[in-house]
């Protein structure tokens, strides 16, 4: 259960790596992709922070997330920089991609008709197979 605290930098830190990554994309050229960070899970002792990145569109998200992998560094001197007076340490940055766009597109085609959900599905797949 996370404490008041952690909730409060998680918060924090979405906010500012949201502002940080928008500018990165900009520097690169990659105006036409929309990034946000849905999620910050940071750990008790506020060392490690988990961001989920979410990305539009769906196809560009692998370029993006190396994007930020190679920016990692320079993403988490910038966050120094701007919660200095909240924190000790910066936390350490660990990215996940978030699918869950991707979830939902696949959850709305099959609800017009135009994927069946049950054959297409990658679980049941995993279940025949054990």
């Amino acid at each position: 259960m996370e404490t008041t605290r952690q909730k409060k930098i998680a918060g924090i830190l979405q906010n500012d790596i949201t502002t940080i990554l928008q500018k990165l994309l900009k520097s690169v050229g990659k105006n036409s992709v929309i990034s946000s960070i849905t999620k910050v899970k940071i750990s008790p002792d506020l060392s490690i922070a988990k961001i989920y990145v979410s990305v539009f569109p769906v196809n560009q998200a692998q370029s993006i997330f190396e994007l930020i992998e190679e920016a990692k560094s320079s993403i988490r001197n910038s966050l120094g920089i701007l919660i200095k007076n909240q924190v000790r340490r910066v936390p350490a940055l660990v990215f996940y991609i978030d699918d869950s766009l991707e979830h939902i597109s696949k959850v709305e085609k099959a609800l017009e008709g135009k994927a069946d959900p049950i054959k297409n599905s990658d679980l049941l797949e995993k279940r025949k197979s054990i």
